[in-house]
């Protein structure tokens, strides 16, 4: 877990020198809920990519940041490029 001044990231991993921040939310189903896990990115500002996972089919993805439902994502219809 990653600490920022405006909350906590999820996940940040490090795979060789990238790095990638992770958010994840079950569903994002207020615009409070939204704001709180995209936001939580805003004081990172380096180009790392930046993602949200969560139950939704809808896709909320914006500002750079990718939102991916997380089900495509556990089956591998989905990728984040850790490599």
């Amino acid at each position: 877990m990653g600490k920022t001044c405006k909350g906590e990231i999820a996940f940040v991993v490090i795979s060789g020198k990238k790095k990638y921040f992770i958010q994840v939310a079950y569903y994002l189903s207020s615009n409070q809920t939204i704001e709180r896990k995209f936001g939580a990115f805003k004081p990172i500002s380096d180009a790392s990519p930046k993602y949200v996972l969560s139950m939704d089919r809808l896709d909320f993805s914006r500002n750079g940041i990718s939102h991916i439902n997380i089900v495509d994502f556990l089956i591998g219809k989905k990728d984040i490029n850790l490599t």
